[in-house]
Formats: C-alpha cells, sequence, structure tokens
C-alpha cells in the first residue's frame, strides 16, 4: 500500500457489448486486461475483425484449438505486428526476426519496428548521389570503399 503503487485491473465483457461500444477499445497505460466472452468462433472472430491495430495477439491454446486458431490467423496477422501463440507479449526478445510494431493505432508506421535489428530503419533514410564528383560523396560511399563498409553497388552486395 505504498504512495507509488498501482493495483492492477481485470475487466470482463461480453462480445455483443465490444462490439457495440467502440470506447472499450481505447488504450489503457498500465497493468489493466479486458476479457471478451464469445459465445462461439463466429462471435471470436467477429471481435478479431473489429479490433484496431496492436502491437501482439496473443492465441492462448491446446491442440484441440488449432482449426479455430487457424480460422483466426488471416484476421490477426492483419490486426497484428507478431503474433504468439501460450506465451507472454512483454518479453520482446531482440533478434533478427522481432517486429515490435503494427497496423494504426498500435503504430504510426507499421513498416517499422522498435525492437529487433531492423530497428534501426526508423531513423535512417535513405539518399540517393547521382553524378555527384568522387571528392563530394560521403568517404563509405567512394570508389575503392575506404572503410570497407557492405554496401549495394548497381544492385549487388559488395564487399
Amino acid at each position: 500500500e505504498s504512495a507509488h503503487a498501482c493495483q492492477a485491473g481485470l475487466f470482463v465483457t461480453t462480445a455483443q457489448d465490444f462490439l457495440a461500444e467502440p470506447e472499450l477499445q481505447e488504450e489503457v497505460f498500465g497493468a489493466t486486461s479486458l476479457v471478451i466472452e464469445c459465445a462461439d468462433q463466429n462471435e471470436m472472430r467477429q471481435v478479431a475483425s473489429q479490433l484496431e491495430g496492436q502491437l501482439t495477439a496473443t492465441l492462448q491454446m491446446d491442440d484441440g484449438d488449432l482449426d479455430a486458431a487457424r480460422q483466426l490467423l488471416p484476421i490477426l496477422e492483419r490486426k497484428a505486428g507478431r503474433i504468439l501463440a501460450n506465451g507472454w507479449p512483454t518479453g520482446v526478445e531482440v533478434c533478427h526476426a522481432m517486429v515490435h510494431g503494427g497496423p494504426f493505432p498500435a503504430t504510426s508506421d507499421s513498416r517499422t519496428t522498435s525492437v529487433g535489428s531492423a530497428a534501426i530503419f526508423r531513423f535512417l533514410r535513405p539518399v540517393c548521389y547521382q553524378a555527384l564528383p568522387q571528392g563530394l560523396l560521403p568517404e563509405p560511399l567512394r570508389d575503392g570503399n575506404p572503410w570497407g563498409v557492405t554496401r549495394l553497388v548497381d544492385g549487388k552486395r559488395e564487399p
């Protein structure tokens, strides 16, 4: 009971109420979860179809749920940047395959990620140098590649 403590929130609603009340999708910062009770697989797909863009979507399932999951995947692929099975999305591994982004409003640009080796592209902007003399080019782009950086020249990777 500290002055700086917060309490987790767990809320429950029905699929019908969730579909009728768009404000139930509003983002909440903090330890909060919303459980949406669905009467059947069709209602679950309706709920998934109405979701806004998400960073992650998690399927808690066992082998008996594979057919239902298979039907949800095409929907979730359009709604989330990362899909998990039987895990928790709070552990974000920094690796080449990791994507921590998703469709709007989860991120403002779903082509990039904030985690993983591709995250560098969020901070880069391509610049084309056309017909510039060698002395005006950045050193890594000059003939002979004085820095020895990996680069594409005429569509081929060098060195």
